[in-house]
C-alpha cells in the first residue's frame, strides 16, 4: 500500500508541492498549492497512483468510475482500466455550474459507482458529480481522490480514500495572517495564467 509519506514524494518529486501565496479557485487564499497537472503528466506517476485508488475499491464490485472534469477524465479512465469496468467523465454544465454527462456517457440505475477526483479542497466537484450519480440512481460506493487539503474534515457519507492527506488552511480574503499577506499573491488554475 502506498503511504502518505511516499505519494507526498511524489508531489514533490513531480514539481506539485508548492509554496507561497496562492488564491484558490473557491476563493480563498493559502500558503500552499497542489499543482496536480505537474503530477498528471507524468503516465508514470498517474499509473502508480490510479492503480492504488484501484486497489483500495476491489472487493466493492465497481461497474463503473466516473471523474469530474479536467484532471477527474485521467484518473476514471485509468482506475477503471485496472477495475476492469468502464470510465466516464461529467463536464460543467451548460449555464457553468454542476455538472452532467454528456457524449452518450450514463449510469445504469443501481449501477456500483466510484468517483474519482485529483484534488479535494472544498468538495465542490465532488458533491456536483455526486449529484449526477444520485440523478441516475447510481449506487456510489465510495470515493478516491489523489490528494485531500482538507486533512479528513470533509464528510461525503461514503468511503474515502485519498493517497495523500494535507490539513492545508486556507484563509478568507478578508482574513489574511501577516505572513501571507506579506508575499505576493500568486493565481494558479486553468482559468488563470501564472501570475504575480
Amino acid at each position: 500500500m502506498l503511504t502518505n509519506d511516499e505519494a507526498l514524494q511524489i508531489f514533490k518529486d513531480s514539481g506539485a508541492l508548492l509554496e507561497g501565496h496562492f488564491l484558490l479557485a473557491s476563493g480563498y487564499h493559502s500558503g500552499v498549492y497542489l499543482e496536480k497537472f505537474q503530477v498528471l503528466q507524468f503516465p508514470h506517476y498517474v499509473e502508480r497512483l490510479c492503480k492504488e485508488i484501484a486497489e483500495r475499491f476491489a472487493a466493492d464490485e465497481v461497474q463503473v468510475v466516473v471523474g469530474p472534469t479536467t484532471g477527474g477524465v485521467l484518473l476514471a479512465y485509468e482506475v477503471a482500466k485496472n477495475l476492469g469496468v468502464r470510465g466516464i467523465f461529467a463536464e460543467r454544465g451548460d449555464d457553468g455550474k454542476g455538472r452532467v454527462l454528456r457524449r452518450g456517457f450514463e449510469i445504469r440505475e443501481g449501477e456500483n459507482v466510484l468517483l474519482v477526483d485529483d484534488i479535494l479542497t472544498t468538495g465542490g466537484s465532488i458533491r456536483d458529480t455526486m449529484e449526477v450519480i444520485e440523478g441516475y440512481q447510481g449506487n456510489l460506493v465510495g470515493i478516491g481522490v489523489l490528494a485531500d487539503r482538507s486533512g479528513g474534515t470533509i464528510d461525503f457519507g461514503v468511503p474515502l480514500e485519498a493517497l495523500l492527506s494535507l490539513n492545508v488552511e486556507k484563509f478568507a480574503p478578508d482574513d489574511l495572517p501577516d505572513w501571507l499577506a506579506k508575499i505576493p499573491l500568486t493565481e494558479r488554475g486553468s482559468t488563470n495564467h501564472l501570475k504575480q
